[in-house]
């Protein structure tokens, strides 16, 4: 753990002096990435805020007070250089000791300024300094220049309030330096602070990694969530990111609180934008890792191999775009245009979707299938004309087994867009069926049907007793038509087969005792040899009819309550005789 945080703060050390690095070569300076045409305008780059700061800071840096003079507008009272050397130490003074000028990325760098700050069109506001107890806002303002260009300078106004202002006693880090500290420059800063700095850096990350571990550690005593899954993982999550942005933020405070050059704290003037940026890419980056191998464990709990792919998929995807949205937002905030190549991401980004318009489908559809989940590996369903098992569900497709042992492959931008109709999840099975018997069955019989087949399904212990029903439906042209329609009670299918078969084979009983016979779909000839319907059961029938009604207990159009409670589960099944009876 200690070799971890070394290579940490050494990662961060790095960072800050590659910064510090940056902002002193020339060549890369924000304030440069203006039109070769407005450059050559104004040789100073004073034609934008940015380029007005930039260059008064460069300036001073190489204690060069006559360049530093042309980027502020003096009052008028001070004409003579000695005057304005000395107030331009006044505002070097009053910036060092608790003074603030923007980070540069912040500073407008188009050449109207900013316009949406509350001020007038022609002033921008790029700092504050601290004078007498009372803060001095630090504008810049739009004027005309030797060539009749429009140029910013340090406002008249601001400067005439430093001007009047108290003279500074020399910073805390100034009064602590031993005099060779002090006396050897470099960057136009004394070398001591320089030194100071570097401390700086190290104290603020130990504090900062100090102070975040101790608070994870007392949310970790105090919430005993935290100490489990997915709460530890994220609490994991935001530990470094959080160390690096506090140590930022401890820096740039103990930087001005000692009174370090303003020249120092502007050479890391993009440090707050670009760390406060890779904190939060860093953990957006660690919360899609985390993120990532958590739903994959829970695919895996849940046995789900396809979910795997789309997880391991998308966190790569969403990595990727992590750092391209970092890498674009650093390049922005040190003042590189990216204008152009967010064009051509753009452009290329178009033709790539175009290109791979069904490769995206497909994706999307798995998306679809992993989340939604209307099926399953290893379910039984029907997909537009295809019926079978479920044997693969993968990024780009998915593998069905049919009943003819076949394998179909269907693209998942196709599956999830039809109609899925999945006979895994049933709940219970429909019996439906429409029994038809011969004309020649008297209304008696009829009745003596209805009744005796409601009791088949009302005493079947594996019928449902709502909504299951037998009615008189109809005539057809060759028969007499019986509806019967219950849900089963069943496992699978072929145990509802089971059932079905069973309730079928006592209807066939009943039929044959009620001494009527089922219909043929044609016409009936008849020979003198046929003897027609046997009369004693038909006449049995008819008596049990007629000792319903004499009893008033004729179950049509229904059976009473108290008859179906009577006849529930009073058949055996499987049926007399079945070896599972054994």
């Amino acid at each position: 753990m200690k070799i971890l945080h070394n290579k940490s703060l050494l990662t961060f050390i790095l960072i800050l002096f590659s910064l510090m690095a940056t902002a002193q070569i020339p060549g890369i300076t924000p304030a440069e990435t203006e039109e070769e045409e407005e450059i050559q305008e104004d040789p100073l780059g004073r034609h934008t805020p940015r380029g007005t700061v930039i260059g008064f800071i460069d300036a001073m840096s190489a204690r060069n007070y006559s360049r530093a003079s042309r980027y502020l507008e003096f009052p008028q009272m001070i004409r003579d250089s000695e005057g304005q050397e000395e107030l331009i130490q006044v505002l070097m003074a009053l910036l060092d000791t608790e003074g603030d000028i923007l980070p540069y990325s912040l500073i407008s760098k188009e050449p109207e300024g900013r316009t949406d700050d509350n001020l007038e069109p022609e002033l921008d506001k790029i700092g504050t300094v601290n004078a007498d107890g009372e803060r001095i806002d630090i504008l810049l303002v739009k004027t005309i220049g030797n060539e009749n260009n429009p140029i910013w300078l340090f406002s008249e106004e601001s400067l005439a309030v430093i001007d009047s202002a108290s003279t500074t006693p020399n910073s805390l880090v100034d009064r602590l330096l031993p005099g060779f500290l002090k006396n050897n420059i470099w960057g136009g800063v004394p070398v001591g602070q320089w030194i100071v700095a570097v401390i700086l850096i190290a104290l603020s990350y130990l504090l900062a990694w100090a102070v975040i571990g101790i608070l994870l550690w007392i949310s970790r005593k105090l919430w005993k969530g935290a100490r489990e899954e997915p709460a530890s993982g994220i609490l994991s999550a935001l530990h470094l990111p959080l160390v690096l942005y506090l140590a930022v933020m401890l820096f740039i405070s103990l930087s001005r609180t000692i009174g370090l050059s303003i020249i120092i704290r502007q050479k890391f003037s993009a440090l707050t934008v670009i760390v406060g940026i890779t904190a939060i890419v860093l953990l957006l980056w660690r919360l899609s890792d985390f993120l990532g191998k958590y739903s994959q464990k829970k695919m895996l709990l849940r046995g789900n191999p396809a979910g795997v792919s789309i997880v391991l998929f998308l966190q790569r995807a969403a990595k990727i775009a992590i750092v391209i949205l970092g890498i674009i937002a650093i390049l922005g905030a040190v003042g590189i245009d990216v204008t152009t190549g967010l064009a051509a991401l753009g452009i290329g980004g178009i033709a790539l979707a175009l290109g791979a318009q069904k490769t995206i489908e497909n994706f999307v559809g798995s998306v679809t299938l992993i989340t939604d989940r209307p099926i399953r590996v290893g379910d039984f369903c029907r997909v537009g004309e295809i019926t079978g098992h479920v044997e693969k569900i993968g990024i780009r497709s998915t593998r069905i087994r049919t009943l003819d042992r076949t394998l179909v492959t269907i693209p998942n931008g196709a599956f999830s867009s039809d109609t899925i109709e999945n006979y895994a999840h049933r709940d219970k099975f429909r019996f439906h069926s429409v029994l038809n018997f011969r004309y020649e069955t008297s209304p008696d019989q009829l009745r003596y049907l209805l009744a005796e087949l409601r009791k088949v399904l009302y005493s079947h212990p594996k019928v449902l007793p709502e909504p299951a029903r037998i009615r008189f439906i109809g005539f057809a042209s060759s028969s007499l038509d019986l509806e019967v329609f219950a849900y089963l009670n069943a496992i699978d299918y072929d145990h509802y087969l089971e059932i079905k078969e069973d309730l079928m084979l006592r209807m066939m009983e009943v039929v044959e005792k009620s001494g009527s016979g089922f219909a043929f779909p044609s016409q009936t000839l008849y020979f003198a040899k046929d003897h027609g319907l046997n009369k004693v059961k038909v006449e049995e029938a008819e008596e049990k009819v007629k000792d319903w009604r004499s009893k008033n207990e004729m179950p049509i159009p229904k059976f009473s309550k108290e008859q179906i409670e009577k006849l529930k589960n009073t058949s055996k099944y499987p049926s007399e005789g079945s070896v599972e009876n054994e």
